[in-house]
């Protein structure tokens, strides 16, 4: 039996003193208490559930699509070492045998954290490729879709599409159900993306990024994903992928129960400035910025602690901000069971921070794993 004394941020989404109980790799109980009963020391301290960052590519020099077990390891220690306990790795547009391949190798060597894979292509729109190599764009595929959840033993959780392509609505309407279906690296309108969502789309991939802007005459996916309150959306908040006012913007929109935090990592995330790749595409890095040779934004080099941080940093709550990094995105992949808030029965997945969310520890499944 562990016992963990401080303020607890719980299920309530508020802060609160308590003690949680931890045997094996559960929780098996959280109590309340008055903040007097706390020593100076645990009076100091949260206790956090671990973070859960549904779309990532890589980072500490490796990406998932390298599909090698070595290349999944170092990506889960480099996640777990900055409070990120449970994760989706994300693909790029890639051939399908390449991405079966890949599905199947992440299947066979799945990790304590990794939670599921995140298909972002090859179903979408090359108006919108963004970072995405528009040479293996296909059209919306379910056999396709079918075969990579085989492959992965049903690893994978969402599919990104653009509803505007031909067969997309089709795919949604037969997939939904067996995936999360989610609008991405789109030009789709209104009206499109209204249809998607009441065929089943339900999610939008790191809004903002990829996709027509909201105008006052044409509000596109973003006034869609507004209007239809089963919509989630991601958010990439590193200070390079959208504006600060704009975030905040976007939580008065929203509400903090409908944005799910992510961080989009690549390769880079945790290294030096330099060159990298992402989906067999050069991109250079400086700073935070990570960019293909033409300029575009090839995903982040931030996790999605920093991520946390930078959004309150920007005058979101860091209520709210907690929210949307923990029990959001595990609900949006149906882990919300096992991780997510701090409960009895779930797993004991707990970072301590101080005051100011300065990372101490991270548990993971009962574990010290950073001390």
């Amino acid at each position: 039996m562990n016992i963990i004394r401080g303020i607890i941020y719980t299920d309530r989404f508020t802060f609160e003193p308590g003690t949680v109980i931890i045997e094996g790799d559960r929780i098996s109980s959280v109590e309340k208490c008055d903040i007097a009963e706390l020593t100076e020391e645990e009076s100091k301290r949260y206790l956090l559930p671990g973070l859960v960052d549904i779309h990532l590519h890589g980072c500490a020099g490796y990406d998932f699509c390298d599909g090698t077990k070595e290349a999944f390891e170092a990506i889960e220690r480099y996640e777990i070492s900055h409070g990120i306990t449970s994760f989706c790795v994300a693909t790029m547009t890639l051939p399908a045998k390449r991405l079966e391949t890949i599905c199947k190798a992440a299947g066979s060597c799945r990790t304590a954290a990794l939670q599921g894979i995140y298909l972002e292509g090859p179903f979408i729109s090359e108006g919108k490729k963004g970072s995405q190599n528009p040479a293996f764009i296909q059209m919306p595929d379910i056999e396709l879709i079918e075969r990579l959840q085989e492959s992965s033993g049903g690893l994978l959780k969402i599919v990104t599409i653009a509803p505007e392509v031909q067969g997309a609505l089709e795919c949604i309407k037969k997939g939904n159900g067996s995936v999360r279906f989610s609008i991405a690296h789109t030009c789709a309108d209104y009206e499109t993306a209204l249809k998607a969502i009441e065929a089943g789309a339900s999610h939008v991939t790191h809004l903002y990024n990829a996709m027509p802007p909201f105008s006052h005459r044409a509000p596109g996916v973003i006034g869609a994903a507004v209007d239809r309150e089963e919509t989630e959306v991601e958010l990439i908040c590193d200070g390079i992928h959208v504006h600060p006012a704009v975030v905040k913007s976007t939580f008065k929109l929203f509400g903090d129960e409908r944005i799910v935090l992510i961080s989009d990592s690549m390769m880079a995330a945790g290294m030096p400035d330099g060159s990298y790749t992402l989906g067999e595409q050069k991109v250079l890095v400086k700073g935070k910025n990570a960019v293909l040779e033409d300029g575009t934004i090839a995903g982040s080099v931030s996790n999605l602690y920093d991520c946390v941080l930078m959004a309150i940093s920007m005058g979101i709550p860091k209520e709210s901000a907690i929210k949307a990094a923990t029990f959001n995105p595990a609900k949006s992949i149906g882990i919300d069971n096992e991780c997510g808030t701090l409960e009895s029965g779930k797993l004991a997945d707990i970072l301590v921070t101080d005051l100011d969310l300065g990372l101490r520890k991270v548990i993971k499944s009962g574990r010290h794993v950073r001390h």
